[in-house]
């Protein structure tokens, strides 16, 4: 009788059980909990040309008057980034940022394409060019 009674208070204090993904998470350095997913109801818009020294929360700053910003996410080095914004003000936001100045720099603003898998570019990279053929060029005669 005791036990049945006990029962819900000790599954209350039973100790959690770690994720495997929060397992994975916990390997990687700087990086603390899952990404959230963000709803259906939020879309995520591409915006580039940055300058470099734009951190994630500059971008969120940029984007809140059209909502608020689930998330921002700047590819560091490279010069863009994604922000989730409500589905509607999407519009209103690429219409008031695009082609706009940031920082000294015009920044370009669109819905960002889904991902989708990465393409075999051939062996060795992949791409052409270059003089092809059996030896390339002209040669120079003597």
């Amino acid at each position: 009788m005791i036990r049945a009674e006990c029962s819900f208070f000790l599954d209350e204090f039973q100790p959690r059980r770690i994720s495997p993904m929060a397992k994975r998470l916990a390997k990687i350095p700087g990086r603390t909990t899952p990404r959230k997913r963000t709803a259906l109801a939020d879309k995520s818009l591409y915006v580039g040309n940055l300058p470099y020294n734009t951190t994630e929360e500059d971008l969120k700053s940029l984007f809140e008057p059209w909502g608020p910003v689930s998330e921002a996410r700047v590819i560091q080095g490279r010069g863009f980034g994604f922000v989730d914004l409500p589905e509607e003000n999407v519009a209103q936001a690429i219409e008031a940022t695009n082609g706009k100045e940031y920082q000294g720099r015009t920044i370009t603003v669109n819905e960002a394409r889904p991902k989708t898998e990465a393409r075999g570019r051939g062996g060795f990279g992949g791409g052409g060019g270059g003089r092809g053929g059996f030896g390339g060029g002209r040669r120079e005669r003597w």
